[in-house]
């Protein structure tokens, strides 16, 4: 089911979470709200619940106007970045809560579940307790209960925002295969660009309650639309007239045109890169670029030698769409 929201704003008192604000979620994408804290993302994710009233505005899921209706007749799937499992249920009885609910026959409840704990790889799980669970196993198990019901859409608030960078990693990738198997329509707030890039197939980016972008992950990063949108998707050097990514800083010969010096302070290296960080030589700006691993090596740098940069690929303070 598609989602369109129209125009939508809200305020709690003086502060104003959403100003107009407009979108559409195609139907079976998988679509992240991706900004930094006091966007209105969550504010946002919440009115498409049924969780918080719009002031102005509209929420259409799958054709139906559902601005007025309560959370439970929405058909909505919900996943806090607090999983809230009942601690006294087991897995099993946690995932088939919400088909008790409803009045399910026993067998049908047995299958779903069945079904589900095998989905997110938690069949060996099934009687254990909240407890007895990891945090990535426990957000596994909030996935499997939201979609025990089969809801029309599922919302996901931060998800892993509690976790250690290791597992919020494996379960980004785990989410992204899960979504290729159910295609239910799934909308994540996430303020982690990282996550949005890697999970979602299109990005909605959020800042001081307004859209400032929405594309592809690639569109995104390519053609910013905005100062801001360069600046919070993606690594960046932040020039005072001027923005340049890492990975667009080139060495060149200093004789060269367009090259200008600049005195290396740090060489890192991790991986398959290695991070240089520089300070131009004409004005003492720092900015830092990646280079393949070993070609630093090449280049003939160590710490307070000079090289020559070439940043030709830079974009002057307010980008426009490419």
């Amino acid at each position: 089911m598609g989602i369109t929201v129209t125009r939508v704003s809200k305020h709690f008192n003086d502060y104003t979470a959403l100003d107009d604000v407009s979108i559409e979620v195609p139907d079976g994408s998988l679509t992240a709200l991706l900004g930094p804290s006091g966007s209105g993302k969550s504010t946002l994710l919440r009115i498409i619940a049924g969780l918080e009233t719009p002031d102005a505005g509209s929420v259409v899921i799958g054709g139906q106007d559902v601005t007025g209706l309560p959370p439970q007749e929405r058909e909505i799937g919900f996943v806090f970045q607090h999983y809230a499992a009942f601690k006294h249920m087991t897995v099993r009885d946690n995932v088939g809560f919400g088909l008790r609910i409803r009045k399910r026959s026993k067998a049908e409840i047995r299958d779903r579940v069945n079904e589900l704990l095998s989905l997110v790889q938690l069949d060996g799980f099934s009687e254990r307790y909240p407890a007895q669970l990891s945090g990535g196993q426990r957000q596994r198990m909030a996935l499997a209960r939201a979609l025990a019901v089969e809801p029309r859409v599922l919302l996901l608030d931060e998800p892993f925002g509690a976790l250690d960078a290791r597992v919020r990693e494996e379960l980004r990738d785990w989410l992204r295969r899960l979504h290729e198997q159910v295609h239910v329509t799934t909308v994540l707030v996430t303020h982690d660009q990282e996550e949005a890039m890697e999970v979602a197939s299109r990005i909605v980016v959020m800042n001081h309650a307004r859209v400032e972008q929405v594309g592809s992950p690639s569109e995104i990063y390519d053609n910013p639309a905005s100062d801001f949108v360069m600046g919070f998707v993606g690594r960046v050097n932040r020039l005072p007239d001027a923005f340049i990514r890492p990975h667009e800083v080139r060495l060149c010969d200093p004789i060269e045109p367009g090259c200008e010096t600049a005195t290396v302070e740090r060489i890192l290296a991790f991986g398959p890169e290695t991070r240089i960080d520089l300070r131009l030589d004409r004005n003492g700006e720092r900015l830092w670029a990646h280079l393949p691993a070993g070609e630093a090596m090449l280049h003939g740098m160590e710490e307070g030698s000079t090289v020559g940069v070439d940043l030709s690929r830079a974009r002057p303070v307010a980008v426009a769409v490419a």
